[in-house]
C-alpha cells in the first residue's frame, strides 16, 4: 500500500549532477544495511524502529490513564525538555483535537514569568502532572517539577490518593524513578533503547497526546504504514531515502542550512520537533546541515528576503497540508476599495496553496533547491506517517555523514559550565 504522504523533488532536478544518484545509492545501501542489521553506530538505540509495531497491550495502560484524566475534567501538565515534550506538543498542535484535556507544558525553559503565569492558570483547576525524564537530573524540568509539585500538594483534594503525579522515566534507575517510588507515584517507562528525540511513540509522547483527545492507535497506524512503505534501499522506490539522499547531495555541494517551511500555523511545532531531531542527530564532528524552521507566509515578510537573495548556502523543504478542517471563501464587497473582488468566492486554502507554489518557484529561480512533503490533512494517521518519515530519514542521513545519529555529546557542554557557575556540589 503506498503512503498517502507525497514527496516531490521536481525543484531539485537542476541541482542533481550526472551520476549523483547512482553514486549516493551505493552509500545508501551501506547505511540501510547498518540500520536494518543494527550494526551501525548507536545500534543500542534503535528501539524506535519497532514502535510502529508495538502491541495493543503496551498501549492500553496509556489509553486508560488518559481516559482517567479526561474523565476527571483535569488538565495535564507535561514537564520535560527536548524530546520529552516536543513530540507530544508537535502532534497535539498539528492536529488540534477537541474534547480532550487541556495540555500545558513546563520545564523546557528557566523563566520565572512563564512559570508564574502557568501556576496562576492552574491555581483553581484540577490537574495532573506528568514529569518526563529518563535520569531525573536535567535542571529545567527538575526545577519546574519542584514548583508545580508544591502547587499540587497544596491542594489536598488533588493528592489524596497520590494519583495526580505520573513519572515517565527509566524502568529501574535514576533520581526520578527513586523519587516516584518513594512517594508511591505511578510510573510509565521510557524504553532503554529509545533516545529522547525518537520517543514520541513511547509513553513520553503518547500519554499527553491521548489525554488531549487524539486517537493514538491511528497515530501509530500511520507510522506503521510509513515503516512498511520505506523498506527498500532503492531510493527510486523509497521516498524516505530519496529525501535523505538529496539533502546529503546538497550538503556535498556546499549547502549548509536546511529550512523546513510550512504554510499552516498549526505545523509550527512540527518544525520545532524536526529541528531537534535533525540538529541533535547530525550536528557532530564539524558536520551537518543546520536545521531552521519558518512559518510562511508570515516569515516571507522577514526571512523571505534573505532566502530569496542572501548567501546561496540554503536548501529548502516545504511541508504542506493539503486540506484544512474548515472552508473559508473570500466574500464580495460592493465598493471593492481593497481591490480584492478578483478573489471573491475563492477558497482561502487555494490562495494559500498558490502562494506556496509561487514561493517555491521564486526561491528556485533565486538559486535555492527545494523539495516538498505533502500531507492530505492534519490527521493522526498522516502525522504518524510524517513522524516516522523524518525519524528514518535522519538515521540514514546521519550514517551517510559518518556520524552516530543517536547520541548527543555536545548537549552536556553547557550543563557542565552551568552547574559550575551555580556551585553544584560534586
Amino acid at each position: 500500500m503506498p503512503s498517502s504522504l507525497k514527496f516531490d523533488f521536481t525543484n531539485m532536478q537542476s541541482f542533481i549532477r550526472s551520476g549523483d544518484l547512482s553514486k549516493i545509492q551505493r552509500k545508501i545501501d551501506d547505511a540501510h544495511t547498518q540500520l536494518i542489521d543494527r550494526s551501525g553506530p548507536g545500534s543500542s538505540f534503535l528501539g524506535w524502529l519497532d514502535l510502529p509495531f508495538q502491541k495493543n497491550e503496551a498501549i492500553e495502560p496509556i489509553i486508560r490513564l488518559a481516559e482517567e484524566i479526561r474523565a476527571n475534567h483535569a488538565a495535564l501538565v507535561c514537564i520535560g525538555i527536548g524530546g520529552s515534550y516536543l513530540g507530544a506538543r508537535a502532534v497535539i498542535e498539528a492536529i488540534q483535537p477537541t474534547g480532550g484535556s487541556e495540555i500545558y507544558y513546563a520545564g523546557h525553559q528557566i523563566d520565572s514569568d512563564h512559570l508564574i503565569d502557568l501556576m496562576n492558570a492552574l491555581k483553581h483547576k484540577p490537574f495532573y502532572i506528568n514529569v518526563i525524564s529518563k535520569s531525573g537530573t536535567t535542571l529545567e524540568p527538575s526545577l519546574a517539577f519542584r514548583y508545580l509539585h508544591q502547587l499540587l500538594t497544596s491542594r489536598p483534594e488533588l493528592t489524596a490518593n497520590k494519583s495526580h503525579v505520573i513519572a515517565t522515566t527509566d524502568r529501574s534507575k535514576g533520581l526520578l524513578k527513586e523519587y516516584a517510588d518513594s512517594k508511591g507515584y505511578r510510573t510509565l517507562i521510557i524504553p532503554d533503547d529509545v533516545g529522547g528525540r525518537f520517543s514520541v511513540l513511547t509513553a513520553v509522547g503518547l500519554l499527553p497526546i491521548a489525554a488531549s483527545g487524539i486517537d493514538i492507535n491511528e497515530l501509530i497506524a500511520g507510522a506503521r504504514e510509513m515503516a512498511e512503505c520505506a523498506t527498500s534501499s532503492d531510493i527510486e522506490k523509497n521516498e524516505v531515502y530519496m529525501y535523505a539522499a538529496l539533502r546529503n547531495l546538497m550538503y556535498e555541494q556546499g549547502k549548509r542550512i536546511e529550512i523546513l517551511a510550512n504554510f499552516k500555523p498549526a505545523m509550527h511545532y512540527i518544525g520545532e520537533w524536526w529541528k531537534q531531531l535533525f540538529g541533535e542527530s547530525e550536528g557532530k564532528n564539524g558536520k551537518g546541515l543546520f536545521p531552521a524552521a519558518v512559518d510562511f507566509t508570515t516569515d516571507l515578510h522577514s526571512l523571505g528576503q534573505y532566502i530569496q537573495d542572501g548567501v546561496r548556502n540554503i536548501l529548502e523543504t516545504f511541508l504542506i497540508v493539503e486540506q484544512s478542517k474548515h472552508k473559508l471563501h473570500v466574500p464580495a464587497d460592493e465598493q471593492n476599495l481593497d481591490q480584492l473582488n478578483y478573489l471573491s468566492g475563492s477558497d482561502l486554502d487555494d490562495i494559500n496553496h498558490k502562494t506556496y507554489l509561487g514561493t517555491a518557484s521564486a526561491h528556485l529561480d533565486g538559486g535555492v533547491p527545494n523539495m516538498t512533503i505533502s500531507l492530505p490533512a492534519s490527521t493522526p494517521h498522516s502525522i504518524g506517517q510524517l513522524l516516522f518519515f523524518f525519524e528514518k530519514a535522519v538515521a540514514i542521513s546521519g550514517y551517510l555523514l559518518g556520524v552516530n545519529p543517536f547520541d548527543q555529546p555536545g548537549v552536556e557542554a553547557y550543563k557542565k559550565n552551568m552547574f559550575k557557575l551555580l556551585g553544584k556540589p560534586k
